[in-house]
């Protein structure tokens, strides 16, 4: 039995900003901006778009794949969807605070009515915990054999556009994997090895503090602070520089693989610079780690999966290709999955 991720999908906003179009509003530049992050550009959803439609997008897509892969173009999409057991859906940035799930919406638009739905709060790190948790719950229930695990953000409601350290930094997208449990021999197809870590000493580093329990609303008090993201970004690029590397080296222990055998690193793409800091220490050349970040910027827990679609939808993974993921966000958490295409 093996568990691989049979399609792939992604949902990006059309309306694209560049580091140009914010330097008309903010004392910054694109040189600037480029130079400290990698980043070009990033895609922001309109007033009417929340979390859930995005997921929704980068699922429909995820199954249509499925679909013309299997070589079933009488399949519709509804029917498709009936063969999902479980929607798992990392995110920061959820359609509503605490409840419902963003996962459970999902599930209902798209018409998944034999699945059920969980959101997983994870940070930047969202995707690697929802495929191997989906793993699991696949594993050790006979019955289930089709996951849909999505990362999705709206980011730009939730920052202070007139910081320019941090709103140059986040973008807003989608993306998905299917993932069906297949009578295939481990090691040659699917999920190999998982590693997930926390560090809750470090959870001030990335917060958002207003509209929780710690800092809840009171009726007729003014709202001192939005809810927005607040980061250390000294400590954020020093835990992630240490997670980048101590994941890819325990993962690789755990795997019993070399780095030479991965074909592709596809990292959390938050900060060009945290990932040539990693690869240096190790030895890694940039050009091992897929990077997508200069025009979708940081897209939190969707991150990870816009990249896998890029690469499968670009025809840059093979069949038995070894790949990485490795991230890491508020919490703070760390992780990274290795799979055989």
């Amino acid at each position: 039995m093996a568990i691989e991720i049979r399609a792939t999908g992604r949902a990006i906003p059309s309306k694209r900003l560049s580091n140009d179009d914010l330097a008309k509003t903010l004392d910054t530049n694109d040189e600037w901006i480029q130079s400290h992050t990698g980043i070009k550009a990033r895609h922001i959803a309109d007033e009417a778009t929340a979390c859930s439609d995005l997921a929704l997008e980068a699922a429909r897509q995820a199954l249509a794949m499925a679909i013309t892969q299997e070589g079933t173009p009488e399949q519709t999409l509804a029917e498709a969807a009936l063969t999902v057991d479980m929607i798992i859906l990392g995110t920061a940035t959820p359609d509503y605070h605490g409840c419902p799930s963003t996962a459970c919406i999902v599930q209902d638009k798209l018409g998944a009515r034999n699945a059920f739905a969980m959101d997983i709060s994870a940070g930047c790190t969202g995707f690697i915990y929802g495929i191997e948790t989906a793993a699991a719950l696949l594993t050790h229930t006979p019955s289930r054999k089709r996951a849909l695990v999505i990362g999705s953000e709206i980011l730009s409601r939730f920052i202070d556009w007139q910081d320019r350290k941090s709103c140059v930094l986040f973008g807003d997208g989608a993306g998905a994997v299917l993932l069906e449990k297949t009578r295939d021999v481990p090691n040659r197809r699917g999920l190999l090895g998982t590693i997930l870590e926390a560090d809750g000493s470090g959870a001030q580093h990335i917060i958002i503090r207003q509209g929780g329990s710690r800092h809840a609303f009171k009726a007729g008090a003014s709202l001192s602070m939005p809810p927005i993201i607040e980061m250390n970004g000294q400590a954020v690029y020093n835990f992630a520089v240490k997670a980048v590397t101590e994941t890819i080296e325990k993962i690789l222990v755990e795997t019993n693989l070399t780095i030479d055998e991965v074909q592709w690193i596809i990292p959390h793409q938050a900060n060009r610079r945290i990932l040539a800091a990693a690869g240096k220490r190790m030895g890694i050349p940039e050009e091992r780690f897929f990077l997508n970040l200069e025009e979708y910027a940081n897209t939190s827990a969707a991150s990870i999966p816009i990249a896998l679609d890029e690469l499968n939808r670009g025809g840059k993974l093979q069949k038995g290709d070894i790949i990485m993921t490795v991230g890491f966000g508020a919490g703070l958490t760390s992780g990274g999955n290795i799979i055989v295409w």
